[in-house]
């Protein structure tokens, strides 16, 4: 997911790896903030497979910065991950918001529903947080008003997704 995320926004600018860590926590900080500690090794195993390179520019201000910027081949890899993501990427929602947002950088509508077909089926399967044996549980058939919470919260949210993905799949297709 932090790969993706590098890839997606070095994809729309260049950036300095203060700024790049800003964009990847406003996407996903409210999950997993983003640590130096994981940010710059990560940046660091892209540059050894060349899939970007750092550019030393002056500071306005301050002392000199590095900026970030994709390659063709880093580009081309980020197009690659956006058109095959992997199951995770499809079921974990977390990982799903990240593909979701840089979606719009695979060039044919065709691989873009391809993605979305496969979020679909996968939203499609019976599922829950709370199981009764190998059955799913549904909100109705929960006695904690908490859990009920949780089983009701997700079915909106998966109502609202499978509208979303129903829409935006007609749109590609018309």
């Amino acid at each position: 997911m932090l790969e993706l995320a590098i890839l997606g926004f070095l994809y729309d600018a260049s950036l300095h790896g203060y700024e790049l860590r800003k964009r990847i926590a406003a996407l996903t900080g409210h999950i997993k903030p983003v640590a130096e500690s994981t940010l710059y090794p990560a940046i660091k195993r892209l540059e050894r497979a060349g899939w970007l390179r750092r550019e030393t520019r002056p500071g306005a201000v301050a002392a000199p910065r590095h900026v970030l910027s994709l390659t063709p081949a880093g580009r081309a890899e980020l197009r690659h991950r956006l058109a095959e993501p992997a199951d995770l990427d499809i079921s974990d929602e977390n990982r799903w918001f990240t593909v979701l947002a840089f979606l719009r950088h695979l060039d044919e509508p065709g691989q873009q529903a391809g993605v979305l077909e496969r979020r679909l089926a996968f939203l499609r399967q019976p599922a829950s947080f709370f199981y009764d044996g190998d059955r799913p549980l549904r909100a109705e058939e929960v006695g904690d008003p908490f859990r009920q919470g949780v089983l009701t919260i997700a079915r909106a949210t998966t109502r609202a997704e499978l509208n979303w993905l129903r829409a935006t799949l007609d749109g590609l297709a018309g």
